[in-house]
């Protein structure tokens, strides 16, 4: 399978736990729809940064959940987590929002690059509902088999962990509420930073500070979010 066989690179607690998703038959579909979309088109992020935000943080590892909802779909802007961007790529405008709600939130600078990976280090898991995009179409590979999969990432650690923090940006995010077990972990939901929709409740909700207050009061060591 194509898909799968790049499932090989990421760390074993995902493999084992998701063993059972890709026997699935919407797995089977999604991975004929990849491997036909790669046929014909540019397919974002890069092959080998589809499954990065696995790859960099073990099941276990996992203390706060950031879900997006697409990859980027320009050029060199995807690179598998959510909201982030490579070093030397410009900092998008949803992320642009992020940082100033981080600088007014923990009184950090605010961050002159866009790369996430700090955060996913230490134990950010940043999703996106979908995995992939078509070069430049923003949404084309939605309804295709992944929100399946990362339903099922999301369940799993509903079930499987507990204490967690998920941060739900937007409508979009919102829904998956109904996935999380609100009893054993913190959900923290707001409007989208994108700008279009930011004035509409993102200022001032506080989601760093919140998520670290929940982890200590929980006796988890807390995310340093300077970047």
């Amino acid at each position: 399978m194509y898909v799968e066989h790049l499932l090989l690179n990421i760390d074993e607690s995902w493999t084992t736990l998701l063993a059972q998703e890709f026997k699935q038959s919407y797995f089977q579909k999604l991975n004929t729809f990849i491997s036909d979309e790669k046929k014909n088109y540019s397919i974002f992020p890069p092959e080998h940064k589809i499954f990065e935000a696995f790859k960099r943080l073990p099941f276990h590892q996992v203390k706060v959940v950031i879900l997006g909802q697409d990859p980027y779909h320009g050029e060199g802007q995807a690179h598998g987590l959510s909201f982030s961007v490579p070093l030397e790529t410009k900092i998008p405008p949803s992320l642009k929002n992020i940082y100033k709600e981080l600088s007014s939130d923990v009184n950090t600078p605010i961050p002159t690059h866009g790369n996430l990976e700090k955060w996913a280090d230490q134990g950010v898991f940043l999703l996106n509902a979908t995995l992939t995009v078509r070069a430049n179409e923003a949404g084309t590979h939605q309804k295709k088999g992944w929100e399946n999969f990362t339903d099922s990432i999301i369940q799993n650690l509903s079930e499987k962990r507990a204490n967690l923090v998920f941060i739900l940006w937007g409508n979009y995010a919102h829904k998956k509420e109904t996935l999380i077990n609100a009893s054993k972990h913190c959900i923290l939901k707001s409007a989208h930073p994108s700008p279009l929709s930011a004035y509409n409740g993102f200022w001032q909700s506080k989601p760093f500070s919140k998520a670290n207050t929940y982890l200590t009061q929980h006796n988890i060591a807390p995310i340093d979010w300077k970047l």
